[in-house]
């Protein structure tokens, strides 16, 4: 029996939504077909966006949706992106697939997108091919309430109130595909650019957000903050409110990478032992982090994530599209538990990406639209936005077929909703043992427990002759005890558990 130790009277951070956050990038079918087909369109839509696409997204209480990349961010110009569709410039999505882009969907078009999923906006700006003074436009564009050529723009293209820009980063993987640039290089380009990325309305602000580092690249990390620290005043925290940080799961590395369907054993616990990676860089970045910023001014923004794997056979390889099976659903599990678990500097995450393109929620082919089992984990976890991470602690045990693979056998964290509910998610990283869980709540009475859980073989996945082979159901091995609550969780499978307590 594994002990699980939860103790509602200790609050250790709070979980932003945002660490529930998502990613739509101009590549593949992820806004074409994906999200926006047009007003014209057969498929049913409301000012071009897909409807069965949005309420789905509004059902798994979506929080904030990145755009326009990605790599796409640092070549795209927000002008070409504006105004009547037949006088918006035609282009070569030279870093996606090779297709043509014709900017139908633009800054308009994404706002009115964010409006309908009701959610906040992550904007990434161009700093590898763009200029100062096209940053700053952009942001007037958006957010200029006043007397001003580009507020005057925004009211001529039909929206006289000015949007709200909730996260804006200047660049984006600037140490790759956004200009291979050198740590202090960039440090000090980010100091340039984001002086005008103006907070044109003080109530509310801007959260800018600065390049940090790809996977274990520290050096990056300390050189950047040492460059936007050095001659700064210590209130300004580095003119930075979050860095990012990327990490992809790749089963067999970047050139080797494994199907996403067809997998043994060993390419499971391969591919959760690589997921859990995350922890240890979230640790020792943090570690750099806080050396310049002791008091906890700057979040991490994890705004790359996720599984990475061969495309599917037949598809357009530039498009990155892969199905999605139990084996994403435990990796969406742990990374969101991991997030959880370090809530005091994991304040926003967006896994990559949101429909048809790696590991979606969403994928869709024509009028039909299928969820994923990654979906129905966001939805499962959805509870925990907002909420209070409480102390907790689970007795473990390594499992797995190799020595350098091995990996924890369950992973959980638990947090406390404003109705003073638990809410515990939990993962059986196991592929054929069951495991019982005594869950013990310190000083508190459980007088309810409902649970919901998504299980199946590790290789399953939803297609659109079956698209609800792996959906969640009611979980009915749990009871309550004296103590807290009992369970037994199956092997391969995602659990979340409310529990009432007695007031």
């Amino acid at each position: 029996m594994m002990k699980l130790y939860m103790n509602p009277n200790r609050i250790v951070g709070h979980i932003n939504p945002e660490i529930y956050g998502h990613f739509s990038e101009h590549l593949g079918r992820c806004i074409y077909e994906g999200l926006f087909v047009g007003k014209d369109s057969p498929i049913p839509n409301t000012n071009g966006m897909r409807n069965d696409v949005v309420e789905a997204l509004k059902d798994m209480k979506i929080p904030v949706l990145r755009w326009p990349g990605g790599c796409f961010a640092d070549e795209y110009h927000w002008r070409d992106g504006i105004g009547p569709k037949e006088d918006r410039k035609k282009l070569i999505n030279t870093h996606w697939g090779g297709v043509v882009e014709d900017n139908s969907f633009g800054s308009d078009e994404f706002m009115e997108l964010c409006r309908q999923l009701g959610c906040k906006t992550y904007i990434n700006g161009n700093l590898g091919s763009g200029t100062v003074q096209e940053m700053s436009e952009w942001i007037e564009y958006l957010t200029y309430d006043g007397v001003s050529p580009m507020a005057e723009l925004r009211a001529k293209n039909g929206h006289k109130e000015p949007y709200s820009v909730d996260y804006f980063a200047v660049g984006n993987e600037n140490w790759g595909c956004g200009g291979n640039m050198t740590p202090e290089y960039y440090g000090n380009l980010y100091r340039r650019y984001q002086t005008y990325v103006r907070n044109y309305n003080p109530e509310k602000p801007i959260y800018k957000i600065a390049c940090g580092p790809n996977v274990d690249d520290y050096e990056w990390m300390r050189e950047v903050l040492h460059t936007t620290h050095r001659h700064a005043p210590d209130f300004l925290h580095g003119f930075m409110d979050g860095i990012s940080l990327h990490y992809y799961t790749i089963p067999g590395g970047w050139e080797n990478k494994q199907s996403a369907t067809v997998f043994d054993e060993k390419g499971w616990y391969e591919t959760l032992n690589r997921a859990l990676f995350i922890e240890t860089l979230i640790k020792r970045h943090g570690e750099i982090l806080r050396q310049y910023d002791e008091s906890g001014k700057i979040g991490f923004i994890v705004d790359e994530w996720g599984t990475w794997f061969a495309c599917e056979p037949l598809t357009n390889p530039g498009f990155l599209y892969q199905q999605n099976t139990m084996r994403d659903a435990l990796v969406a599990g742990i990374s969101l538990n991991i997030f959880n678990k370090h809530c005091n500097l994991v304040k926003m995450a967006n896994i990559a990406q949101l429909v048809n393109v790696l590991q979606s929620v969403i994928l869709t082919e024509g009028e039909k639209m299928l969820l994923t089992p990654t979906y129905h984990v966001f939805h499962m976890y959805q509870k925990h936005q907002d909420s209070d991470l409480i102390d907790s602690y689970l007795d473990t045990k390594e499992i797995g077929l190799e020595e350098k693979f091995m990996v924890p056998n369950l992973s959980e964290s638990v947090s406390i909703d404003k109705d003073g509910k638990l809410q515990l998610t939990l993962n059986n990283l196991s592929l054929d043992e069951s495991y019982q869980v005594d869950g013990m709540i310190s000083e508190k009475k459980a007088v309810a427990v409902n649970g919901t859980i998504l299980t199946n073989e590790m290789d399953a996945y939803n297609t659109f002759s079956q698209p609800d082979k792996v959906k969640t159901q009611r979980f009915e091995a749990v009871k309550l005890t004296e103590k807290g609550i009992t369970l037994t969780i199956p092997p391969c499978s995602v659990v979340h558990l409310e529990i009432e307590l007695e007031q």
